[in-house]
């Protein structure tokens, strides 16, 4: 009698091998689904709106909780307090709406140019960096504009190549 493989018979969804002997699973229903939906470039935008609003949040209650005031001396506990979540409050919110709309202008930006490329490489990532950076300053008069373009597109790149997402 000729020994079967674990493989033989198996499901369709069940663990394929490769050729260095390790196991491989196989994406179910459920994830490939989850996949089509974040593959959507309306989707992308609206987590990363999101996403870069939670992060603007946080990093306005942390550079307003580091503002002290110029006449903090003279001010009580309460009073320093009070400044303080006053201050918190509106840096969150202007940096939740600054990184919101960044986030989302990348992330719309590099999808769109992905799916119009049909690739998904650094190409995508530097283009996506200059849109947005541009796009952030274009009210400070075109230098502002080329200089955001051009300090967001080299930032992008630098990130993509610490985090090493494409080949």
């Amino acid at each position: 009698m000729a020994s079967q493989s674990p493989l033989e018979g198996a499901p369709a969804r069940a663990v394929a091998e490769t050729g260095e002997g390790a196991q491989l699973r196989l994406p179910t229903p459920d994830e490939i689904r989850a996949q089509d939906i974040f593959s959507n470039c309306a989707v992308r935008t609206g987590v990363s709106g999101v996403m870069g609003g939670g992060m603007g949040v946080f990093m306005g209650m942390l550079f307003g909780a580091l503002d002290t005031p110029l006449h903090a001396e003279t001010m009580t506990a309460r009073q320093q307090f009070v400044h303080a979540a006053r201050t918190m409050g509106s840096r969150s919110m202007h940096m939740a709406k600054t990184f919101a709309i960044m986030g989302a202008i990348f992330s719309g930006t590099e999808c769109l140019i992905e799916k119009a490329r049909a690739k998904h490489d650094a190409v995508n990532t530097a283009t996506a960096g200059c849109v947005t950076g541009g796009s952030m300053s274009v009210r400070a008069g075109p230098q502002a504009a080329c200089l955001g373009c051009a300090g967001f597109a080299a930032f992008s790149l630098l990130i993509e190549k610490i985090f090493d997402r494409h080949e």
